[in-house]
């Protein structure tokens, strides 16, 4: 393995970049018509644009991609997280290819992305699920006789969620039969635009609970071990907003149990690389499977500051065939992580559009930025909003919390709306000081939605004034790259960069 096509964009691409070439080996970015001028595009040693406009036709496009695999002498892809990293036909397309797929078989990205399989197949490995049933029915009549004959058996309030679902797509609280129609109709719709798959099942809300993930590594000589926990339980819409590792309430006991069931969901499909095996964790203490993902974890980075594992480093390893690096793990320290997105935090977290007329990150020991922008940068409609995660490290929790702090108050973003006020505030919440943190969180803190101090808002208008008049300049790269620690500086390799058209 020599050549690393990265099937991505933006800040993921970025990290997996700066991995390849510190560790030797040449990269290909692809980049759509409007990532033409995007860090990432630079960062490798060869950059080839791809033709088209929409996300389809250019980073969904497997055939595409893999003649510019071929074309340009890549022997491995990876496909990062988002876009077609968890495909099992892209995988497998990837390895028919002759090319190293750098992630999972595709039959245990298949097993896993279909939620109603991935249960079965922990109920039959001996790790707890949370309680439901799975609904095989297509047609919508026959799903809902199902259904409702299920949610008598499991009780309300109960979830639907989609066996093709991710991300909150195809997912609806029901609280009593009387929902259930309505609830039923607008899931199977959701999940078929989203997933092109109607079916729905059934499990019990486990309302108040931790969101509670374990990092496990697998290679090829058989070996599969865990990296501790992350708690992730801070969202909005289903989407993560604050995760840190190690989770505040865990217990070295209930550590040693959860690491071995998502082992034990590692073996139950043969899996090979890097994954994530996500947990309910009650107030009981009692924790349930909710799902795996067959990739690298937006939130790895905490993980990494606190065993010093360079994950992405480790998968390279894995593809290779060669034992993982890791050896006795210990978890040192304490590391959280929040995501900047261009949103509007005020307006249910609308997307915002602009241009980053000022991007300056916080800098100081303890302090990382995974991004894929930098200052004068435009931010489009035509990707995800995230601008950027930034992760701190500190000896103790509330150091690391006190850390974040003072990062998010150093971070100046104008030019667009983000959700820095917004990140800012939710550090100061009892409950996030306290560690008592769970997935009703944020509806718990702000019932009626989040609107920011207006005394903040003044101060950062007259910043906004203030950073227009002195000039944005164009591309301005020291600003991400010093800023960052994400893995290490950019290599000498990116001065050898190409781009092909």
């Amino acid at each position: 393995m020599s050549t690393i096509l990265v099937a991505n964009r933006g800040e993921i691409a970025c990290r997996i970049l700066r991995a390849c070439n510190e560790a030797g080996y040449s990269s290909i970015a692809i980049y759509a018509d409007n990532d033409a001028n995007s860090l990432f595009v630079e960062l490798a040693t060869t950059s080839v644009r791809l033709e088209g406009e929409s996300i389809a036709e250019t980073y969904l496009n497997q055939n595409q991609i893999l003649k510019i695999a071929d074309q340009y002498g890549a022997d491995a892809i990876h496909p990062g997280f988002g876009f077609l990293s968890e495909r099992a036909d892209f995988a497998q397309a990837v390895i028919d290819a002759g090319i190293s797929w750098i992630g999972p078989s595709s039959k245990a990205i298949e097993m896993m992305g279909d939620k109603m399989t991935a249960r079965t197949t922990m109920k039959a490995a001996g790790v707890p699920v949370i309680p439901g049933e799975e609904i095989e029915e297509d047609d919508e009549h026959e799903a809902l006789i199902a259904i409702k004959s299920a949610s008598e058996r499991v009780g309300f309030p109960l979830l639907l969620k989609a066996s093709s679902g991710g991300g909150g797509k195809g997912m609806r609280v029901v609280n009593s039969s009387e929902e259930l129609d309505d609830a039923v109709s607008g899931a199977r719709r959701e999940a078929i635009a989203a997933f092109g798959d109607g079916r729905v099942y059934v499990e019990r809300l486990l309302s108040g609970a931790k969101h509670v993930e374990i990092q496990i590594l697998a290679d090829t000589h058989g070996r599969i071990i865990h990296l501790g926990e992350r708690e992730c339980s801070i969202q909005r819409r289903h989407q993560k907003v604050f995760e840190e590792a190690p989770c505040p309430t865990m217990t070295p006991d209930l550590r040693e149990k959860m690491g071995q069931a998502a082992i034990l969901a590692a073996q139950a499909v043969d899996y090979v690389g890097a994954g994530t095996v996500e947990f309910l964790l009650a107030s009981s203490g009692e924790f349930f499977f909710l799902e795996m993902n067959t990739r690298i974890q937006v939130e790895h980075p905490v993980t990494e500051m606190v065993t010093g594992v360079d994950i992405v480093r480790e998968q390279l390893r894995i593809s290779e065939g060669e034992p993982m690096s890791c050896g006795e793990l210990s978890i040192r320290g304490h590391s959280i992580e929040v995501r900047l997105y261009a949103e509007d935090a005020s307006n249910n977290f609308l997307p915002a559009i602009g241009p980053l007329v000022v991007f300056k990150p916080p800098v100081g020991p303890g302090v990382r930025l995974d991004t894929g922008v930098r200052e004068g940068d435009e931010v489009t409609p035509n990707y995800d909003p995230m601008l950027a995660k930034l992760v701190v490290w500190a000896p103790s929790r509330s150091e690391a919390l006190q850390r974040m702090r003072r990062s998010l108050e150093d971070f100046v973003v104008l030019g667009t709306t983000t959700n820095l006020r917004f990140l800012r505030e939710l550090c100061d919440q009892e409950d996030v000081i306290n560690g008592s943190t769970d997935t009703t969180l944020i509806d718990r803190a702000w019932p009626y939605g989040w609107s920011p101090n207006i005394s903040n808002s003044l101060s950062e208008a007259a910043l906004m004034v203030a950073g227009i008049s002195e000039g944005s300049g164009k591309h301005r790269k020291s600003n991400s790259s010093d800023a960052s620690i994400d893995n290490g500086p950019i290599s000498p390799f990116s001065t050898l960069s190409r781009r092909y058209p």
